[in-house]
């Protein structure tokens, strides 16, 4: 089986700095796993590595889309392994769990095609309607009837006669996988979160959202939703910065756990002054067996 290296952790627990000594280390190419560096132009807010910081190493599926245009997790999974056989060695690096395993384990998506006319046919009905009705095609589905994007995509699989439910999703991995996880206690991730965000600020956020607005383009992102609503008067730049926080600190430990249950990854400790010593004898040993 193809080996793989993955790095996985949350925001601001040096995935970026680790990833790029280690791509050194073993000359190994990094591909992109988090949903949101895909996308062209969303660099400031979605902490995307600047071209000074790649010293070198070559990094894949960054900016490979424009925010205007929706990226799924099938096409995802569908580039990250076309890399996997390209490349020598590949490293993913990322946040985005669903992505990352789509990628790893043996999902089996249908590649989505839609329909033009399909949300105007559907634009009357409220969710709750749109739910009863895709619950009569695909009963077995579990879905949050509250989001709309969604509901009116399952619906529109279901009437194509493929209902998401039946969508197979098994857990074994296609690679030998090495999955490494930056962890950060709480309060010091805190911390670093509340850092980085005036480090966003001062490089350019609010400028970045703004040109993403005018274009008529609203991320459903953290950092961009906060910051476009303090655009619009709806909070103060104080409570956005507070939430962005808060709100990365709770993804932050949903991550942790759903990483821990989904794909049994080594635990790294993020400030550990072995650090990187560590990171490289885990790989020594796993490109050995």
């Amino acid at each position: 089986m193809k080996k793989v290296i993955v790095l996985v952790g949350p925001t601001a627990s040096g995935k970026t700095k680790l990833s790029v000594a280690l791509a050194k280390h073993f000359h190994a190419e990094i591909i992109n796993g988090d949903s949101v560096q895909v996308y062209q132009g969303l660099n400031i807010g979605s902490a995307k590595i600047k071209e000074e910081e790649k010293e070198g190493i070559k990094h894949h599926l960054l900016d490979v889309v424009s925010p205007k245009n929706s990226y799924s997790v099938y096409e995802f999974q569908q580039a990250v392994r076309k890399l996997i056989h390209d490349i020598e060695l590949p490293m993913i690096v990322g946040g985005t769990g669903l992505y990352i395993k789509a990628a790893l384990y043996d999902y089996e998506f249908i590649e989505e095609k839609r329909d033009l006319h399909f949300e105007e046919s559907i634009k009357d009905l409220t969710n709750d309607e749109l739910y009863e009705k895709l619950i009569q095609l695909d009963p077995h589905i579990q879905i949050d009837a509250k989001n709309r994007r969604r509901l009116s995509r399952a619906y529109e699989q279901a009437l194509l006669g493929h209902p998401r439910s039946e969508k197979i999703k098994k857990d074994e991995l296609l690679y030998d996988a090495l999955i490494l996880y930056l962890d950060l206690d709480r309060q010091i991730l805190e911390q670093r979160l509340i850092n980085r965000v005036n480090h966003q600020l001062d490089e350019g956020f609010i400028q970045e959202v703004e040109a993403l607005m005018n274009e008529d383009i609203h991320m459903n992102a953290i950092g961009y939703r906060e910051l476009e609503n303090y655009l619009k008067g709806l909070s103060t730049l104080e409570e956005a910065k507070q939430s962005i926080v808060s709100v990365s600190k709770k993804l932050a430990k949903k991550q942790k756990t759903w990483f821990k249950n989904q794909m049994n990854p080594i635990m790294l400790d993020a400030l550990s002054p072995n650090l990187l010593s560590d990171a490289i004898n885990h790989i020594e040993l796993f490109l050995k067996g």
